[in-house]
């Protein structure tokens, strides 16, 4: 401290106390080391595709009753599980779905995987199959219509056919329930009863 008895002024010794600032300063790093060996980073999954599809038309335009004990998950707004919040409407939801504190708690990171050249070729290949699926089941739609449009076609065929035959039937059968005179009636004199004049 002070050398001289007369000197009323303290005097500091800096050598001491730069000793305790580098001793001080040495702790504080090894502290930070240790907390950097401790707090390995996370290995998170690279971002991918979702395997669902998100439901955000199951309660639309439907009235719900909430009150005091109603659970979050049947409040008014869309609930998330993972997060275990409610959003009010599907275009936050659909933010919040694709947004990075859903995705941590999903364990992804916002990183993707860098596509290789066999996975772009493999996914064209994917594309061209799903369209050429597509053609064939719009073939066979029409395919399909065109075969029944036939089948109506000839199911009419054969009924204006039968409408003929009985037509034709019934004009024989007209024809043939007029009675031809009889022996007997040409006999007696008459040759019909009375019904029509020749």
């Amino acid at each position: 401290m002070s050398m001289r008895p007369d000197d009323h002024r303290r005097k500091w010794d800096k050598e001491e106390f730069e000793k305790i600032a580098a001793e001080r300063l040495k702790a504080e790093l090894e502290e930070e080391e240790k907390s950097k060996k401790k707090a390995t980073p996370v290995k998170r999954e690279l971002l991918k595709q979702r395997e669902y599809k998100v439901d955000l038309d199951s309660r639309l335009g439907k009235s719900v009753v909430i009150n005091k004990n109603t659970p979050t998950s049947q409040s008014g707004g869309y609930y998330c599980n993972v997060c275990d919040c409610v959003v009010k409407d599907s275009i936050n939801f659909l933010d919040h779905i694709n947004g990075k504190k859903h995705q941590r708690n999903l364990g992804m990171s916002m990183k993707i995987e860098r596509s290789s050249l066999d996975q772009v070729k493999a996914r064209f290949a994917l594309n061209k199959r799903k369209l050429e699926e597509k053609k064939r089941e719009y073939e066979l739609d029409t395919r399909l219509k065109e075969a029944a449009e036939e089948e109506a076609r000839v199911k009419e065929l054969r009924r204006e056919r039968r409408r003929d035959k009985k037509r034709k039937l019934m004009e024989n059968d007209e024809i043939d329930d007029t009675p031809a005179p009889s022996e007997l009636a040409q006999i007696m004199g008459f040759s019909g009863f009375g019904g029509s004049k020749k």
